[in-house]
This record gives C-alpha cells, sequence and structure tokens, in this order.
C-alpha cells in the first residue's frame, strides 16, 4: 500500500509461485528411502527353467567324447605295438612251437644228407617227403651226383645238427640258422669231419614241419 495524490492506493499483489531456489531446492530435497533404492538396483534376470540340465548333459556328452576320441587313440597305438616284428615273432615268446620246429628241421636235415652206398634209395624217399618247393627240386637236380659217387667211392655220409635256431617263426613258417657238422667215411680211408652252415626255411604242412628252402652260408 502507498499513498498517491493524498489517497491511498492499495496494490493487491496477488502470490505467484515462489522462484526457483537451487540452492534450497538442493536443501529441501529428500533423500530416497531405503526400500526405494533398493527396488531401483538391476536385478539379474534368472534362467530359463532347465539351462542348467542342458549345460550339465552339454559338458558329459563332451566328456564322453572325449574319452571315446581317446580310447581310439590308445587302441590304435596298442595294434600298432601288438603288430611290431618283435611282438610277432613267435620264436621270441613260444618256446614249445619254437622247439617243435627245430626239432622237425634237426630230423629233416639229418635224413636227407645221410647216406650210405647200399641205401640211396632209402635217402632220396626220406627227401621227397621231408622237402617242398625249391629245396626240394635243387635236391632232386643234385642227387644223381651224389648216388654215383657214393657207389663209386664207397662213400658214407653221416650228418649230425650241432645247432638249430630259429631266428623267426609265424603260425606256419618258420626261419633258422643251422649248425652242422658232416662226417665223411670212405672204405679202407680215415674219416674226415667237415663244418656247414645252412639258412632254412620251413612251412608247416599237415601238421608237419617241410623244409622249403636251403641256403648255404
Amino acid at each position: 500500500m502507498r499513498r498517491q495524490g493524498g489517497a491511498t492506493a492499495v496494490t493487491t499483489v496477488t502470490e505467484g509461485p515462489a522462484a526457483e531456489d537451487p540452492i534450497a531446492e538442493a536443501l529441501t530435497t529428500e533423500e530416497p528411502a531405503a526400500e526405494d533404492l533398493a527396488t531401483d538396483e538391476t536385478v539379474p534376470d534368472e534362467a530359463p527353467p532347465g539351462t542348467g540340465h542342458r549345460r550339465l548333459r552339454f559338458v558329459v556328452w563332451t566328456l564322453v567324447v572325449a574319452l571315446l576320441v581317446a580310447g581310439g587313440g590308445l587302441f590304435v597305438m596298442g595294434r600298432q605295438l601288438r603288430d611290431t616284428p618283435a611282438t610277432s615273432n613267435a620264436a621270441l615268446t613260444d618256446s614249445e612251437a619254437t622247439s617243435r620246429v627245430a626239432g622237425d628241421v634237426t630230423n629233416a636235415l639229418g635224413k636227407v644228407f645221410s647216406y650210405s652206398p647200399s641205401a640211396t634209395a632209402v635217402t632220396k624217399e626220406s627227401a621227397k617227403q621231408l622237402l617242398a618247393g625249391k629245396a626240394l627240386q635243387q635236391y632232386a637236380a643234385l642227387f644223381g651226383q651224389v648216388e654215383k659217387q657214393a657207389a663209386d667211392q664207397k662213400l658214407t655220409l653221416t650228418t649230425h645238427v650241432v645247432r638249430a635256431g630259429v631266428t623267426r617263426l609265424t603260425h606256419d613258417s618258420a626261419h633258422l640258422l643251422v649248425f652242422l657238422d658232416q662226417v665223411y667215411e670212405r672204405r679202407g680211408k680215415t674219416a674226415s669231419t667237415a663244418a656247414a652252415q645252412l639258412s632254412v626255411t620251413a612251412q608247416l604242412r599237415d601238421g608237419r614241419w617241410t623244409i622249403v628252402e636251403i641256403t648255404s652260408r
């Protein structure tokens, strides 16, 4: 209210909205309640039902596949080890089979390389039963000379196997190194002895070891 020209003028001031005071606003602004803060925090979405089981199955199948691959590799390695020359040579593992082939070859060589002037026919027949293949062919080609020599010189030959070593043996074939002593006797003369060394290959035929190749060393 103010005076104007002797009259009192009344000025009505209509109160409007108070001016915004940033300081006051800051002082009067209430801090959010603890419940509101807790509500505003980001809550992670829950995993869909069954996700954990699917992950577990995936891990299990991964392990199964890895074990199968590892098992296959071990099988191949074991197969390779079993198939090496050392493990496939029965002469190193089967003493009974080794002794049998050595015995059969020793007996055969003693018969086919022993003869007398009056019994060459027996030796020849033994060779047909105990030799085969290349060994029999070579023996037959040379035995004509042996028969003639035995008859002319009255020569008797006796062969003793000193040692027969099996170097390789499978279920149906064998390789041997054989050492021989051969005694030559001529009528009216002193007997003489000679040593011989042979490489022999034998095959199992009809349950018996038959010599198929003989090489002088």
